[in-house]
């Protein structure tokens, strides 16, 4: 039997574990399947992912490890990236407010700010079809309805359906179909998201490797790219997911789409304790 210390923490209730490397070694365990021990909602702590931070790193500030709550690797997590960052900061593990970190979808730079709030530079997002990647036309047949779609990366693959239905619904029912669909080498998100005003969006997402979960920072920026790429919202968006709500900030258009965006929302502690293997 080993214990280890664990952080629980959610951003809009997308949830994660967090653990020190010293203690992740204490495991034994790869980290893959310690990923999919800790998340489980029955047997483990229950998250949406796991979350290691990496302090060896050489050109940033420092780095994390990231799986999903299946064992995957993920290259990105906006919710995760802002827990992460309040994490790291408390811990004294970057002694300052705005910092670098290493991801697999490269240099991400949250910013902690005055408000309790987290703002994240997410990058500029990535629209052509081969480094999504997408492999497909911009309809798909998902068991008994065919949806017009628009794939976007942010470092992590997303597939934008807009729809002026039940985007929960369609999430539930059409998410795991189009997670593994053909047009998606490396699997996909799937957002369905709802546009309440030029300000405002509904999203509704069902997470590769995941599952249905109550936020998706990366697809809500990749959701707000869609939107103002077809003219349905102006570049300040609220994005209201099933957890809570976020911001996102883009300046990017058709002609110009090479622009950094910016999500801002909570980071928050849900309990701290020793877990027994």
């Amino acid at each position: 039997m080993k214990t280890i210390k664990i952080t629980k923490m959610q951003g809009c209730g997308n949830d994660f574990v967090i653990i020190d490397y010293e203690e992740y070694l204490k495991t034994g365990l790869e980290m893959p399947e310690l990923a999919k021990r800790i998340c489980d909602r029955n047997f483990g702590v229950g998250a949406d992912g796991m979350i290691i931070p990496k302090t060896d790193t050489v050109n940033t500030d420092i780095g994390w490890y990231f799986y999903n709550s299946d064992g995957s690797t993920a290259q990105m997590c906006g919710n995760g990236m802002r827990c992460f960052a309040k994490y790291v900061y408390d811990k004294k593990l970057v002694n300052k407010k705005q910092f670098s970190v290493e991801t697999l979808a490269g240099i991400i730079k949250p910013e902690l700010l005055d408000n309790g709030l987290v703002k994240v530079d997410m990058g500029i997002p990535i629209l052509e079809a081969e480094k999504i990647p997408f492999k497909g036309e911009k309809k798909i047949q998902a068991l008994d309805k065919e949806f017009e779609i628009m794939p976007v990366s942010m470092g992590n693959p997303h597939c934008i359906i807009f729809t002026d239905d039940d985007p929960m619904h369609l999430a539930e029912n059409y998410g795991p179909t189009i997670e593994k669909h053909p047009f998606f080498p490396e699997k996909t998100n799937t957002e369905f998201v709802k546009v309440i005003s030029g300000h405002e969006i509904e999203m509704r997402v069902y997470e590769r490797g995941c599952g249905i979960t109550l936020a998706c920072g990366t697809g809500a920026c990749a959701s707000v790219v869609a939107c103002i790429l077809n003219n349905l919202t102006e570049n300040k968006v609220k994005v209201n997911l099933l957890g809570g709500a976020v911001f996102v900030e883009w300046q990017g258009s058709k002609e110009d789409s090479e622009k950094n965006i910016f999500l801002i929302g909570p980071a928050e502690y849900s309990f701290f304790a020793d877990y027994i293997l």
